[in-house]
C-alpha cells in the first residue's frame, strides 16, 4: 500500500513533530518535579536535562505566553503547544492526501 503517508518529506515532519510532542512533555514532567521537590535543581544531571529540555522548549513557551498569560500561577502554554502540534500533524496528514495522493 504506496500512498502520501510513505512519502518521506511527510514522514519527517510528522515525526519531527511527534518527537517534539514528546520533549515538550518532558519538559512539563521535569517542571512538575522540580516544583514538588523530587528531584533537586542542584544535581548536575538534572541541571543538564532542564537546560537541555528549556533550549528546545522555552523559545515556543515564551511565544505562546505572550498570547495567553498565566492563569493564576498556572500556565497553559505548555497545552496550547501540545495542541498545536497535533493540530500541525493532522494538518499535514490532510495536505499530504489532498495533493500527494497518486
Amino acid at each position: 500500500m504506496y500512498g502520501p503517508l510513505n512519502n518521506p518529506f511527510v514522514w519527517l515532519i510528522v515525526t519531527l513533530l511527534d518527537l517534539y510532542s514528546w520533549v515538550v512533555l518532558a519538559a512539563v514532567i521535569m517542571s512538575w518535579l522540580l516544583a514538588f521537590n523530587v528531584v533537586n535543581y542542584h544535581n548536575n544531571i538534572v541541571r543538564s536535562i532542564m537546560r537541555f529540555l528549556d533550549i528546545l522548549t522555552e523559545p515556543v513557551f515564551r511565544a505562546v505566553r505572550k498570547v495567553i498569560p498565566t492563569m493564576g500561577g498556572l500556565d497553559l502554554s505548555p497545552i496550547v503547544v501540545f495542541l498545536g502540534i497535533v493540530f500541525l500533524q493532522k494538518l499535514v496528514i490532510w495536505l499530504a492526501f489532498h495533493f500527494l495522493a497518486y
